[in-house]
Formats: structure tokens, sequence, C-alpha cells
């Protein structure tokens, strides 16, 4: 395994590193009580990755088992308990725990706890994930010809 191409071809180098406070409100709130902080969209890292913090409430919350062709989704748990589904079961995780799924792999997260939880999800290649995120709460206004068009647009697919 070698390293990729430069990206970067300049010789001194260059001041573009991004700071982000751990206090800092998120983008988005969620009717789960939670909310996603965009610690790093793939606009940002030139879609090399994006990297989010989802935080969850207490009430049960978490999409089904689906699956991505284009980009693969890594899970690590910040702070609470989320039930992740590897493709065969369901792994109750805690603090510190971390999960890969890489393309065309099923999966599917929730918060069953009864408690809140925080993670960071890793995406790689960087899609913009966070049009995803943002339309989550408009599904229920879509025709099912709609919904469906949505996911498909975000790389979703449902078993």
């Amino acid at each position: 395994m070698t390293y990729p191409r430069p990206r970067y071809l300049g010789a001194t180098g260059e001041t573009s590193a991004t700071y982000r406070t751990a206090d800092a409100a998120p983008e988005l709130r969620h009717a789960s009580g939670g909310g996603a902080h965009y610690l790093a969209t793939g606009a940002t890292t030139n879609r090399q990755f994006g990297l989010y913090r989802w935080d969850m409430g207490p009430t049960l919350s978490g999409p089904a088992p689906h699956f991505h062709r284009s980009i693969s989704e890594s899970f690590f748990i910040l702070a609470g308990s989320v039930r992740i589904y590897d493709g065969r079961r369901w792994i109750d995780t805690e603090p510190g725990d971390f999960v890969h799924v890489p393309e065309g792999g099923v999966h599917a997260f929730r918060n069953e706890s009864g408690e809140p939880a925080s993670m960071l999800l890793h995406f790689a290649p960087g899609a913009p994930r966070e049009g995803y995120f943002e339309g989550l709460a408009g599904l229920a206004a879509l025709s099912d010809e709609e919904r469906t068009e949505f996911f498909l647009r975000h790389d979703t697919y449902w078993l």
C-alpha cells in the first residue's frame, strides 16, 4: 500500500485549518431532542470525508436497516448507549466503541436506552449528507414517489 498522489503541490504549506469549540450549537436540531453538528462536511474536506456529531435525545430514534452504494459509514460512540445493527445482529454499544460499515454493508442504529446518547458519524468519501439530514424532518409531507426519490438521491436503500 502506498500513499495517494499529492493533492497539495505548494512548497511552503498554507494556513487552512478549521476549529470548532465543543460548545458550538448544532447546525440542525431534530425532533428526538438531539441535534447534528456538521464538524467536517464533504464540501470542506475536498469530498474526502464527512464527519458529524449526532446527538440523540432520550426518545426512541434511529433509521431502520439500510445500505449505501457509494459511501462507507463509521460510528464512534461518545456518550450513552446506541444499538447498532451490523447486518447480522444488534450490538449494544458504549462510549469508545467503533463500528465501520463499508459500501453495501447493511446497518442501522437507534437509541433505545431512554437516555441521551451521542456519536460521531464518518462518511467516506464526503457525500453531501447535510441535505439528507435536513430533509428527514419533511418526509411526512412527501408523496411515496417523492420519498423514494429523496432516498435514492441520498444513496439510501432500505431493506
